[in-house]
């Protein structure tokens, strides 16, 4: 790993170099021991991270006794009973909701550390933290592909919202609910598309607000570099052959993209750029020359979540870039 101060040469616009051997150890990176205690703290927080993508995975929504209490809608015994149905996934969707506000936090704590220093450097210090910050990206796609493709989330929520006030009549009906400022804010979370990844790139955005003083730099350079790095490690079969797991390979392109999403956020010209620091072109290549159907949906993240103003710009940067 030593000779990871020698990442990502850059000897033109779009040419990026990997030095022999470079590689970012996501399976086993341990902290140093001055990491140690924010390694704990991230580490005690993404243990929640496969409870949370399994319940949104059983999501399965109350479709049923809603459509029921909208047919009949002066029936209370429909109303009731579609509240009691649509009360518990309310109260999951809000443990969702609250494990943002806690990622949200840790993002901050990482992202403190890894931007003090020049991005190459930062990621041979503190390759453990750099690792959990690559889990937190690969939970945050996980994540908003699941809501995406589950449209009963929304529409239980607003069930939900629309029957607050009318179901404080029932029996038991209060003790089911979170609070009016809770639900204000849980309707802004679920509203976007994407509600995992705008809370990442909100993050981002407050940390370089308020740490002026920083370099923009610090904090893009990061995104780019690890952008790259996992481009070139997954480009490289002799860096595969050292995967001690199949399902590392998918997970660094997943990071991957994650980070350029990330970049387009925070950069003021974004990742698509001509002379961005991220190779486009070639990331867009590895992914295409994926097995089909394993990277679909990161695919679509590029296509729909960066800063693109319609599907037709998409389209001709793909033909220009052929």
């Amino acid at each position: 790993m030593g000779n990871l101060l020698q990442l990502l040469r850059k000897e033109d616009s779009n040419n990026f170099k990997l030095p022999d051997n470079v590689f970012l150890d996501f399976e086993n990176a341990l902290p140093v021991p001055s990491d140690q205690d924010l390694y704990d703290t991230v580490e005690k927080a993404l243990d929640k991270s496969t409870g949370i993508l399994e319940g949104l995975r059983a999501y399965t929504g109350a479709t049923e006794p809603i459509r029921e209490a909208i047919k009949n809608n002066d029936c209370e015994k429909s109303q009731v009973t579609a509240w009691k149905a649509v009360c518990p996934l309310v109260n999951a969707l809000n443990t969702y909701y609250q494990y943002s506000i806690e990622l949200d936090k840790q993002v901050v704590e990482l992202l403190t550390v890894l931007c003090s220093e020049p991005p190459m450097e930062s990621l041979e210090n503190h390759q453990a933290l750099a690792k959990q910050f690559a889990l937190i990206l690969d939970f945050v796609l996980a994540f908003d592909d699941l809501k995406m493709t589950n449209p009963s989330i929304q529409n239980d929520f607003s069930f939900y919202r629309r029957m607050r006030n009318r179901v404080k009549a029932y029996s038991e009906a209060e003790e089911h609910e979170v609070s009016n400022e809770v639900a204000n804010r849980m309707s802004m979370f679920y509203a976007y598309p994407t509600p995992m990844l705008k809370m990442l790139s909100n993050s981002v955005t407050t940390f370089v607000q308020k740490n002026q003083a920083l370099p923009l730099e610090n904090t893009t350079d990061i995104f780019s570099t690890m952008a790259n790095l996992c481009r070139c490690m997954i480009e490289d079969p002799q860096i595969v052959a050292r995967f001690q797991q199949k399902e590392t390979v998918l997970f660094v392109l997943r990071v991957m993209v994650g980070a350029i999403i990330l970049y387009d956020h925070v950069h003021p010209v974004g990742a698509f750029y001509r002379k961005s620091n991220i190779d486009i072109k070639s990331s867009i290549k590895l992914l295409k020359d994926q097995p089909p159907n394993t990277v679909e949906t990161l695919m679509n993240a590029l296509r729909f979540l960066l800063s693109i103003p319609t599907l037709s710009k998409w389209a001709t940067y793909e033909t220009d870039h052929e």
